[in-house]
């Protein structure tokens, strides 16, 4: 999302664009994740709770959490400085720089529509928070008075029962004794929003090449030969020429580091993967589904529903762990009711791309000529479109937003 945001918004200043995609469009944690469009719950990742979560994961092999008990020296640096910044002080900070970006996130998807990205953006009006007890309502209760404590809006929500919410979404069982409606929230059907916006950037000119592995990028100044930076493939795209261009843009996602790290960006950019699945559930559901106690997201996609959760902390290669898979049905089923949980399609796992202070890393590298996009977390749908305006902006020399410091790559 954010690579392609970024061509748009850049097209839109009147550069020519060409994108290379290591797998194709949709792909990664573009694809599976769950489509949620919540500016009431884009909030940084690193916070207490998600650092008792970890712990308790290192004994209980069905925590939402997982951290692999290998020895792997870059990831436990990475937990490390993770873990210095989950303190309530560190994440009201940076709850400042997510409450402006609550506020703005909508308008580049309504700027997207109205370039002609075609794709619905549709209401989840309410978004259902569905709850076993009155502590998992509380406890998302009390994330809205820490936002707004953080400088966030405040949000519109109902406290309602479980017989309330079963009668908005039958697909709920009696398990669910209360829980939340919350307004003013968005969904998107992940894989259809980007192909269509791939298919605008060629209508407008771009190019897109997919299947195409960068290893190296290399700047080659301002002067020498024109100027510019070249893009190497790698070995596993033997067919393809090194790509010339005046400047790149690196949308990585949680492979960044490679190409990066030699324009001076140090901070590690760690998979925080996330598994999904779908169901055909007896009467499908009309809204998005959030079940807190379990942190399971779920999204109605046409004729499928969406269940998707997990934080696991692993090489973004790494091969898909069913057993993840089966943690999430043991969570969720409970929660519901006619759904053949046997009866799955699309297994699937992504790498969100998670850095040690939750904020994303957007801006010049040490060279004019590389540009950074990403890092995002959990929030690379709802926040990559403002993220490709605001670094088309500042590329173009438009204007640079003054939230553009707060993400420096260089930090």
């Amino acid at each position: 999302m954010a690579g392609l945001a970024t061509a748009w918004f850049l097209q839109e200043r009147g550069v020519r664009v060409t994108v290379l995609d290591r797998t194709g469009v949709a792909a990664g944690s573009s694809w599976g994740n769950a489509g949620m469009l919540n500016p009431a719950f884009t909030v940084p990742l690193p916070e207490p709770s998600v650092l008792r979560y970890g712990l308790r994961s290192l004994l209980d092999r069905s925590s939402p959490v997982s951290i692999p008990p290998a020895v792997d020296r870059q990831l436990w640096s990475f937990l490390l400085a993770f873990a210095r910044n989950c303190t309530a002080s560190q994440w009201l900070r940076a709850m400042g720089v997510f409450a402006e970006l609550n506020r703005r996130c909508m308008e580049a998807y309504d700027q997207l529509a109205t370039g002609g990205v075609s794709a619905p953006v549709k209401s989840a009006d309410p978004l259902v928070i569905a709850c076993r007890d009155s502590q998992d309502r509380d406890h998302v209760l009390e994330e809205f008075t820490h936002m707004r404590a953080g400088g966030g809006d405040e949000t519109d929500y109902d406290i309602v029962s479980g017989e309330e919410l079963r009668a908005l979404e039958p697909v709920l069982s009696a398990e669910v004794r209360t829980g939340v409606r919350v307004h003013g929230q968005y969904f998107i059907n992940p894989p259809e929003f980007l192909r269509t916006l791939a298919e605008q950037v060629r209508e407008r000119g771009g190019e897109i090449v997919e299947g195409f592995a960068v290893s190296q990028v290399r700047d080659l100044g301002a002067g020498r030969s024109g100027g510019g930076v070249e893009l190497v493939p790698s070995s596993a795209t033997p067919a393809a020429d090194t790509v010339r261009a005046d400047a790149v843009v690196l949308a990585g996602g949680a492979w960044l580091n490679a190409l990066a790290q030699p324009y001076g960006v140090r901070m590690r950019v760690q998979a925080g993967r996330g598994y999904s699945f779908t169901v055909r559930p007896r009467e499908m559901p009309t809204h998005p589904i959030y079940l807190p106690g379990q942190r399971i997201a779920c999204n109605p996609l046409g004729d499928r529903f969406r269940v998707t959760g997990s934080m696991e902390f692993r090489s973004p290669d790494a091969p898909l762990d069913r057993r993840r898979i089966r943690t999430i049905i043991d969570s969720a089923r409970p929660m519901f009711s006619g759904i053949d949980w046997n009866d799955r399609h699309e297994e699937w796992v992504g790498s969100r791309p998670c850095t040690p202070d939750g904020l994303p890393l957007v801006g010049p590298s040490r060279s004019p000529r590389v540009q950074i996009a990403g890092g995002h977390g959990m929030w690379g749908m709802v926040l990559g479109p403002l993220t490709g305006r605001l670094l088309a902006d500042s590329m173009t020399g438009e204007s640079r937003s003054p939230l553009l410091r707060h993400f420096d790559p260089l930090r």
